[in-house]
């Protein structure tokens, strides 16, 4: 009879644990399954929101070294026109320049009196200095003088290579001032993509900042990486969960003696 009592409440036991395991089970089935779930709407909806408004393009020159170098993968947010400001990269194609798509700097809009340079070598804008960190240390803003009242609705670009750019400074007897419409615009560069030691977003310049208008807003790309990122973090930890589950209920029992 005792032996029988024992074994009563040792099979008990046994089936409790069993449906204690079979629960926490069940809860974990059900939260990896969740978070590969929502793992994949961020994994795909992030890059779905980025072909939406992101485009690649790879340079071909160094005009605008140190900040893009030569076969520089970037990534640029489709834009309108009427959405640049000053200290932009930008993405244009205008045919007075060439027929395939150009990146450079934007430092004037339309009303604006752009020189260079002042007894420090620096590019004004309406008469006041611009610092300008992103180009090449001790060198002036342009190796040129020019002057240029920019028309409205037009821009006037330069490359960060100063000594080493076809940009506006080329253009000056084209017409219009070596300025380009804002329609020519189609995208704006958030951030070097490649290679890896230069990824990176792209600094708005303060200098530029201090100008009326201001500077543009970064685009979400730091925010759609996140999500893709975060996605994926969720997908490998939701799926290994199963494995792993089961390679250490599998210690457990083999560590319950037996008899």
């Amino acid at each position: 009879m005792e032996r029988s009592a024992t074994g009563g409440a040792q099979r008990g036991a046994t089936d409790g644990t069993e449906r204690d395991d079979d629960g926490r089970g069940r809860t974990g089935r059900v939260l990896s399954g969740l978070a590969v779930a929502v793992g994949c709407v961020l994994f795909l909806g992030g890059f779905a929101w980025a072909a939406l408004l992101y485009r690649p393009y790879t340079i071909p020159t160094d005009s605008m070294e140190p900040t893009i170098g030569r076969g520089d993968r970037i990534l640029a947010q489709s834009i309108s026109g009427d959405d640049v400001r000053r200290g932009d990269v930008v993405v244009f194609v205008d045919q007075a320049w060439g027929s395939s798509p150009m990146v450079k700097r934007v430092v004037g809009i339309g009303g604006d009196k752009i020189e260079c340079c002042d007894r420090q070598g620096r590019l004004t804008v309406n008469g006041k200095p611009v610092e300008e960190p992103y180009l090449e240390a001790g060198g002036p803003a342009s190796t040129t003088g020019f002057s240029a009242t920019v028309p409205e609705g037009q821009l006037f670009l330069l490359g960060d290579h100063r000594t080493d750019s076809l940009d506006s400074r080329s253009h000056m007897a084209d017409g219009g001032q070596g300025t380009v419409p804002r329609g020519a615009v189609t995208a704006r560069v958030d951030a070097t993509a490649w290679p890896f030691s230069r990824a990176g977003m792209l600094d708005r310049p303060a200098s530029f900042a201090a100008l009326p208008g201001g500077t543009s807003r970064p685009g979400p790309l730091v925010l759609i990486t996140t999500c893709v990122v975060a996605g994926a973090v969720l997908i490998l930890g939701g799926a290994a969960y199963g494995p792993l589950a089961r390679r250490l209920t599998g210690r457990g029992k083999a560590a319950v003696p037996h008899g």
